[in-house]
């Protein structure tokens, strides 16, 4: 891939926020050796999460993706705090886990988690092929809609 992570992101308009702080006893990210684990993000901007409530039926796929992008944004700030600003560390995007509150009829998690897939896949170039889970969940925390940790393989500093 010849452009930067950076520079993908500049090129969409996409302007890394601050990480999120955790909101309970865990840290937002671990590195052991070579792999990058990231813990679980909300769609949040600005501090707030922006989506919330179960999803129930096709008209909420949409509001679900972007969910979803803003989780994976804020998986690419964590890493990139987690890397010292240097993301062009990251070698392979591992697995995500996505987990989209929902109603019992609703089965479209895929299509919501597709949000984040497609646009990590976008930034990471051929880096960003990866495993997946899609779950539909009761509820999450902070009534957030979607939740997403992520783990990363990584080069040397």
């Amino acid at each position: 891939m010849s452009e930067t992570i950076n520079e993908r992101l500049m090129a969409r308009g996409i302007e890394l926020p601050d990480a999120p702080a955790p909101a309970a006893a865990y840290v937002p990210y671990v590195i052991s050796g070579a792999t990058l684990y990231i813990s679980g993000q909300l769609p949040m901007r600005e501090g707030q999460v922006n989506i919330t409530g179960q999803l129930a039926g096709d008209e909420d796929i949409e509001a679900g993706q972007q969910a979803a992008e803003l989780c994976a944004i804020n998986i690419l700030a964590q890493a990139n705090a987690a890397l010292n600003g240097d993301m062009d560390r990251i070698t392979r995007l591992i697995k995500l886990q996505g987990f989209v509150a929902s109603t019992p009829d609703f089965h479209k998690q895929h299509l919501v988690i597709n949000g984040a897939s497609n646009l990590l896949a976008d930034i990471l170039g051929e880096r960003g092929a990866h495993a997946r889970a899609a779950v539909g969940m009761a509820a999450l925390p902070f009534n957030a809609s979607v939740e997403i940790d992520a783990i990363f393989e990584i080069g040397s500093e």
